[in-house]
């Protein structure tokens, strides 16, 4: 695994959403090794531990990377104070990513809540091979529709009050899409509870499926084995470390 420690610009801030911040950092070292699926762990200032946060874009040729989280505590909220041209530390890029196939015709991401960001760089990639299921409490937390319509992929709102697309959890309109067949791969990351039932409906149709898991995490880097997943391969049980050995993993082998 090849990473790199440093501090780097921030070049563009924007906030999308409710307490949901976009940095674009420069990294032209770190852009130039980072894959769709893995992330990066960025330190807080007064904080000991960093904040992992998934990778939302790579564009090397600009030699940046696109991040895109949520202020969900004391350390995230003193993050997005930052601002453009100053230096954000991070450790990156970390983790395994997603297995990418140009053969593949069709595919499904699938992002739930904070988990959408990880598949913007797999829309860019399939482009108008990829349907984006999409879901959110509300309109209001929804983010990164218009970067999907861009990329050319179709794209399915959800959101559980029914304010904005459809009026439900993510896993109905995937069941419809699973029903009609011709589906090459799903990737999703969201809450667990989603990633169960639609690793359950890709086991069901026989669908390739790799999943990214949220995890607190401490090192990033698999020295303190703090992130642990039961997870089996060839039919044996063990831990795995889910900033090392993941984040992102087939869905047939995580332990539920």
């Amino acid at each position: 695994m090849r990473y790199t420690q440093g501090k780097y610009i921030i070049a563009k801030k924007q906030a999308i959403a409710r307490q949901i911040y976009s940095f674009e950092i420069s990294c032209p070292e770190v852009a130039a090794a980072a894959v769709p699926g893995q992330f990066v762990h960025i330190r807080a200032a007064s904080f000991t531990l960093r904040r992992p946060i998934s990778i939302c874009g790579i564009d090397k040729e600009k030699g940046t990377l696109r991040i895109v989280f949520e202020i969900r505590g004391e350390g995230t909220a003193q993050i997005a104070q930052l601002n453009e041209g100053q230096l954000i530390d991070m450790l990156a890029p970390l983790g395994h990513g997603f297995t990418i196939d140009p053969s593949y015709k069709k595919v499904v991401l699938i992002g739930g809540g904070i988990g959408t960001p990880p598949m913007l760089p797999l829309a860019k990639l399939y482009g108008s091979r990829a349907t984006v299921i999409s879901g959110f409490r509300s309109a209001g937390a929804a983010i990164l529709q218009e970067d999907f319509a861009s990329a050319g992929a179709e794209t399915i709102l959800c959101t559980d009050d029914g304010s904005a697309g459809i009026h439900g959890f993510v896993t109905e309109p995937f069941k419809e899409l699973a029903e009609q067949g011709g589906i090459d791969a799903v990737y999703a990351c969201g809450p667990m509870p989603m990633l169960k039932n639609i690793a359950a409906i890709c086991k069901e149709k026989g669908i390739f499926c790799q999943i990214s898991l949220e995890e607190r995490m401490a090192c990033g880097i698999g020295a303190c084995l703090g992130c642990a997943c039961r997870t089996k391969r060839n039919d044996e049980e063990y831990f795995a470390h889910v900033c090392k050995d993941g984040p992102v993993f087939n869905a047939e082998e995580v332990l539920w």
